[in-house]
């Protein structure tokens, strides 16, 4: 047990390390989050219009028929789209954020190293491999799947995902055949 804690500990801070380098000091995912010199203009007009929430535009209300829905999407074809995530006011709780994102990864390494060691004997590149695989699981069916859908840019997830699972996996690999 106490091998799983520290493998955990120390893969759950690889994943973090990893995600501050790729966020804030690489900035990696500045394509993700460009600037518009008219945002003063935008957050105005959105605060006017929106409550906070997730909008898809556009959209029909709950409850359209689905024959209209249809002819609805029919006729939005080529024509502009957008999602707005809006909120009322900017509150990054930094400290708490950064912690509750270190805990959940911390979590998921636990998990990784359960699925790991219920393989029995695994060979170090066997814990890389099923790392890897992991993260590639993650990125294909959560972020890949939404950006057919949503046309976002993903590179810097993929990136993301081979490199810090791929740290872990050697980590793992060399931890937990100690």
């Amino acid at each position: 047990m106490k091998k799983q804690i520290i493998g955990a500990i120390v893969a759950g801070l690889i994943l973090f390390i990893w995600q501050f380098l790729s966020w804030a000091l690489l900035d990696m995912h500045r394509n993700m989050q460009d600037y518009t010199p008219k945002q003063d203009e935008i957050l105005k007009n959105l605060g006017e219009n929106l409550e906070e929430g997730f909008y898809y535009l556009p959209t029909t209300p709950d409850g359209t028929p689905a024959a209209e829905n249809e002819k609805f999407y029919e006729e939005s074809i080529g024509k502009p789209w957008a999602q707005i995530y809006y909120h009322k006011a900017l509150n990054s709780n930094m400290p708490v954020n950064m912690a509750r994102g270190l805990i959940v990864d911390i979590i998921a390494m636990y998990l990784l190293i359960w699925v790991i060691l219920k393989m029995g004997n695994p060979s170090f590149t066997t814990i890389l491999s099923c790392s890897l695989f992991i993260g590639l699981i993650g990125y294909t069916t959560g972020i890949y799947v939404n950006s057919i859908w949503f046309q976002t840019k993903v590179l810097s997830d993929l990136i993301d995902s081979v490199t810090s699972y791929g740290l872990v996996g050697l980590w793992l690999g060399w931890w937990l055949r100690r």
